[in-house]
């Protein structure tokens, strides 16, 4: 009897994430290729993908959070909490069904088009991230109450944000999104040093004023055959997304940690580093594809939308994994050449 409650108990507090499967696998049904023609759930730009890391997000909250949550209340089956859950719960499927058969999708992007949105049809998109987010808060909050919404900060914040970029590319699409194009022509001048390292002519110049680009850097890489290939490099190319991946991902994983705040920084700094430096190689990656199969091919246009983001993604992930195996690994050293063997001493990971 014991063990079937237990096992109901552990199911309630999984809904969460069941009530948010449920409609990405009609989205996925719906959607199984993305508006540039290629596979929806693998690209990372102006699609759903980010929904895929939401839930391995939103698992490794559960997970490291899981004897926390053990303690919550499951509310009786009766209550007016239960019932108002329950609504919510359905509410995300609700919303999916509505936007996509109900009109409601059509009626976002024509309001778009009439308020001169440049990118109107992407619109419904970023506002289906939006309404995610708050759906996801009201669920977590009726769930869990107020520690829930704190111990699942970084899934809300992090369908919140890309709902806020997603927008910003829409309202200033191409690069024209000034504060965020300040880091391209240093990661642009980044990625034409290590070009020229590898024996290749670049150039880099700035298209000022372009009627459809505005400003942003363009460069023109040479090989040895006389293959040219020549992009602009806009703010989306640049890894804004991957530094936000990497920072709502690593911020979980420090805050459930005993480390040092001091050793916690320079962990961020050097992962943040490593992001960075993984996006240059990327956008080397894309013109080494170019010289070969030429600019605009369709391995270029593969590679650019769906595959090339996957450096920072694989990176993002297995950092975490890193710092346990060198932190373990460290202690274990130090156990050796000190003679201690006390448990209770070690620097924990996870308190």
């Amino acid at each position: 009897m014991q063990s079937t409650l237990l096992n109901i108990n552990t199911v309630k507090k999984l809904l969460p994430i069941i009530a948010f499967v449920i409609p990405f696998l009609i989205l996925y049904s719906l959607y199984p290729q993305s508006f540039q023609g290629g596979p929806a759930w693998e690209g990372s730009w102006q699609g759903r993908f980010f929904y895929l890391f939401f839930l391995w997000l939103l698992s490794l909250e559960f997970i490291l959070g899981w004897e926390e949550l053990q303690k919550s209340k499951v509310n009786r089956l009766r209550s007016v909490r239960t019932v108002a859950f329950i609504i919510a719960f359905l509410l995300p499927t609700i919303y999916i069904v509505a936007a996509n058969y109900g009109g409601l999708n059509a009626v976002i992007a024509e309001s778009a088009v009439r308020y001169n949105v440049p990118l109107a049809y992407l619109m419904p998109l970023s506002i289906e991230y939006f309404v995610f987010a708050v759906l996801f808060n009201l669920i977590i909050l009726l769930a869990y109450g107020m520690n829930g919404l704190k111990e699942f900060s970084i899934s809300a914040f992090f369908l919140g944000i890309i709902g806020i970029i997603y927008i910003i590319d829409i309202l200033y699409p191409y690069g024209r999104f000034t504060p965020f194009q300040l880091l391209v022509p240093t990661t642009a001048t980044f990625a034409a040093n290590f070009l020229n390292l590898m024996g290749y002519e670049t150039s880099l110049s700035l298209i000022e004023n372009h009627p459809i680009y505005g400003t942003l850097p363009y460069l023109v890489v040479e090989d040895s055959l006389g293959r040219s290939a020549g992009f602009g490099i806009a703010w989306p190319c640049s890894g804004i997304e991957s530094l936000i991946i990497y920072t709502v991902t690593i911020l979980l994983f420090l805050r459930k940690t005993a480390i040092p705040l001091a050793q916690k920084a320079v962990y961020f700094v050097i992962g943040a580093a490593v992001t960075y430096f993984i996006n240059i190689l990327r956008i080397v990656s894309i013109f080494l594809i170019a010289l070969d199969y030429g600019a605009n091919s369709s391995q270029v246009q593969l590679f650019h939308n769906y595959y090339g983001p996957l450096y920072s993604i694989i990176w993002v992930i297995s950092y975490p994994l890193i710092i346990i195996g060198s932190r373990a690994l460290w202690w274990k050293i130090r156990s050796r050449k000190t003679g201690v063997r006390d448990v209770s001493e070690s620097p924990e990971i996870i308190p």
